[in-house]
């Protein structure tokens, strides 16, 4: 069992992941960029839910079909960058999952989430906007589907990866 606070984020595809991780390497400030490209569904379940969270993430993964989403372009952050996603399907299952994990979640965690993946964040808003300002006309609309749900312990800046659930209903 995990004593950190537990991460549940949905698994991109490869050339999405790949593309949107080297955004993140090239834009994100390197002394801060712990982690890889991905889409955070819940920040901080705690450690002592770790069972619980297994058998919902196993039980929703075999009753679905990879979820379709699109990226739709920039997400402004402020003093951030992300490239925004839609995906009504994934939203409905983070409502199934806010619905049995009620009681464990943060107030962060009760609402739901702006799906997105953060390629540059805690910069200026000068350099936000330069980003933003070169990427707008590159980051074309395309669908794609999540692959499955993964699961991660946070470690105060790196994650720990747990497990991972691909998605095959």
């Amino acid at each position: 069992m995990t004593l950190a606070p537990l991460i549940i984020t949905a698994e991109l595809p490869l050339d999405l992941f790949s593309w949107a991780n080297q955004l993140r390497t090239d834009h994100f400030p390197p002394e801060r960029n712990y982690l890889k490209a991905h889409v955070t569904l819940f920040h901080s379940l705690p450690p002592s839910s770790e069972g619980e969270v297994h058998g919902v993430l196993s039980m929703l993964a075999q009753s679905h079909a990879p979820v379709p989403a699109r990226l739709e372009g920039l997400m402004r952050l402020g003093k951030g960058t992300a490239l925004d996603i839609s995906s009504p399907v994934l939203l409905e299952l983070w409502d199934e999952m806010a619905d049995r994990f009620h009681g464990l979640l943060t107030p962060q965690d009760e609402h739901r989430p702006r799906l997105h993946i953060t390629v540059q964040n805690k910069v200026s808003l000068e350099e936000a906007r330069a980003l933003q300002a070169e990427l707008d006309p590159r980051i074309l609309p395309q669908d794609f589907s999540f692959r499955g749900l993964e699961l991660h312990a946070y470690k105060g800046g790196p994650w720990d990866f747990i497990k991972r659930w691909r998605f095959r209903g």
